[in-house]
């Protein structure tokens, strides 16, 4: 059964939980990237999207030597690097989840995206994960 390990982008980016936005903001234009993972150490302390920099922070006019923490989506859900890829799709259904960050030892090794699930699996998977992010939620 393939597992995260056989699809998830090993290549990830991350910043100190003091960067400002600014910094988030050019590592993702310079890497053609959409998530910049906040780390401590070895610690996952956040993560931060471009989503999240245009409306929590763009959309208010806020500075953008802000540090990042403050926009960051803290405590992370995250997912082994074993993991079958259709309970990842499952659980970032479940959470409508566009990224997941994929752990090995309680150390982040990799991350998946919807678009890792749709390129690079056969079968639905995608389907799944896709149903559940796109589905409205109550305020």
């Amino acid at each position: 059964m393939p597992t995260l390990n056989d699809i998830m982008t090993r290549e990830i980016f991350a910043v100190d939980p003091q960067a400002t936005l600014k910094e988030v903001a050019t590592l993702m234009r310079e890497q053609d990237i959409g998530s910049v993972l906040v780390m401590e150490g070895e610690q996952l302390r956040g993560l931060i999207t471009d989503r999240d920099i245009v409306i929590r922070a763009v959309a208010y006019g806020h500075d953008f030597g802000t540090p990042v923490t403050d926009y960051t989506t803290g405590d992370v859900f995250t997912v082994d690097v074993n993991t079958s890829i259709e309970d990842a799709a499952q659980a970032m259904g479940d959470r409508q989840l566009r990224r997941l960050p994929v752990t090995e030892e309680g150390r982040v090794v990799g991350i998946v995206s919807l678009g890792d699930l749709a390129v690079r699996t056969v079968g639905g998977a995608d389907e799944e994960a896709l149903q559940g992010v796109s589905q409205p939620t109550t305020l």
